[in-house]
Formats: C-alpha cells, structure tokens, sequence
C-alpha cells in the first residue's frame, strides 16, 4: 500500500498483517513492514502503538525521543523501540529508512536482553546480516509471495540474534562462552573422577578466580554446583533405570562415599536415594 501520511513521500509503501492465532502464539511474527521516504519536517508522537520497532536508516538522521532519552540514529545505524511505551521520532531534514513493526512471545525478551546489553541505536560488525533479513520480511509483502509464518519468524529471529552477536564485546562472550561450553563437556565426560575446580581452569586456560567467574556468568550457577548436578543426575538415572546399589552408585558417579552421596542427594533432592528410587517404582 502506498503511504497517504504527511509529510512521506507517496513513493513509500507499507504492509500490514495480522497473524494465526499458531503464529501469535508461537512465533515472532510481523504486524506491518515499509520503506518510506521521509520528507523534512515529519515527525510522529504515539502514547502507544502496540508492537516492538525496528528501522534501519538507510539516508539522514532520526531523532528519537522516549521516556527519559532523547537518541539520534545517523544513516547506517539500527534502532530499535519499545513501541508499548511513549514514543516519538522524526527530523528537521529528510531521510529514509526500512521498518519493521513486529512481536510475539519473545518479543520483549529479545528486545530488553538487546537494549540493556548495547541501547536503542545499534551499530552491527556486519551490518549487510540484519539488513538481509528485514530486506526478505519487506519483500515477502512487496512481491506478493506466499506467507510462510514459521520462516518470518526465522527471519526476525536472525535478525535479532545480529543484533545480539555483533559487537566487540559479544565476540568477547562468544570466546568466553565457547570456552565454557568446553569446560562443561569436560565436566560431562570426566564427572565420575575427581574432578577439582583447579583442574578444570587449568583445562579451560584460566586463573581459577576468572574462571569460576565466567562459569557463573554464563550457566547461572558455579563450577562446583554443575558438577554436583551432573553427578546426580547420572545417579537418578541409575536409580530409575537399574539395580545397581546405592554404594556403587556413589562411586561411579564420582562421590567419594556412599555416605557423601546419601548426604548430598538428601540435600540436593529433599529425599534419599533409596526414597526417590521407591518413589519412581511406584
């Protein structure tokens, strides 16, 4: 559809779409999607229009005002709003810019781990990524083309996910989080030794302060704890699915005692193994 605001040129075009009651549900999905040319002087103000915004500039300037900030986004530049919140935006000169209006269950997940991690006007590495993937959702409308829902959502997916692995310091946590991914592996591999937490920063190349920092960070809980929960959950298994005895089981999942085992299982699971292992043959 051709754009009939003030002040945008009438060679802009805009689409609107309503998802399946699957795709709300389920799937990012996108509520409209344009590119205009936006004369000198347009500027717009919402109390709310209900849908998470991604534009990106491709000429001129945007200056965007929202509760507490006033933003500029220059043309190269992404921005991305809250559109559930009062918002406005607009510039004294001309410019254009590929939009996107879109939401779902993850919508606001997405949006707050992006803006809290790297703000509102966002610089990518390699800004031709994002820009595939808003230029397929607007072409999907432009062309006519058939509406898969489930790739829309893959392609906003992708293109939020540039957003959230472009920069210097996620290429940082990419390292730091391919690092920890090994160290868990080795965990998983290696739980039934004993395994120390110098062992395992020496494993992963780290000072053993650093690396229970950065483990922590990126699983949510120490070194220590996911070793105990991987021996447990090795030894619930063996209580569900054999005979084996609690002694040896113990010992096969790398507890040094049966009484070590016995005594952490309580704490860990409220029951004993002997109750748990009654309570899955009932």
């Amino acid at each position: 559809m051709r754009s009939q605001e003030a002040k945008v040129s009438p060679a802009s075009d805009y689409y609107v779409y309503a998802p399946s009651a699957l795709a709300a549900r389920l799937y990012l999905y996108p509520t409209s999607v344009g590119y205009f040319y936006y004369e000198a002087g347009y500027w717009i103000r919402r109390n709310r229009f209900d849908s998470f915004l991604i534009m990106y500039i491709s000429k001129g300037n945007c200056h965007i005002t929202i509760p507490g900030k006033k933003l500029t986004a220059r043309a190269g530049q992404f921005v991305l709003l809250d559109c559930y919140q009062p918002h406005s935006y607009g510039s004294a000169g001309s410019w254009d810019a590929l939009w996107l209006h879109f939401d779902g269950r993850l919508a606001r997940d997405y949006f707050e781990e992006i803006t809290t991690s790297y703000g509102q006007i966002l610089d990518t590495e390699d800004s031709d990524a994002p820009i595939q993937q808003l230029q397929k959702i607007y072409d999907v409308f432009r062309t006519s083309s058939t509406i898969l829902e489930g790739k829309l959502s893959g392609y906003i997916t992708k293109l939020l996910n540039n957003f959230l692995y472009s920069s210097e310091e996620s290429r940082k946590n990419r390292v730091c989080g391919a690092t920890m991914a090994d160290a868990i592996s080795y965990i998983n591999e290696h739980f039934q030794s004993d395994l120390s937490l110098e062992k395992l920063a020496a494993e992963s190349n780290m000072s053993l302060f650093h690396f229970t920092r950065v483990f922590t960070k990126e699983t949510g809980i120490t070194p220590h704890q996911y070793l105990i929960k991987t021996r447990l959950s090795a030894a619930k298994y063996l209580l569900k699915s054999t005979e084996t005895s609690i002694k040896n089981i113990a010992f096969s999942t790398g507890f040094n005692s049966e009484t070590s085992f016995c005594t952490t299982f309580k704490k860990w699971e409220n029951v004993t193994p002997s109750q748990y292992r009654q309570s899955i043959l009932n």
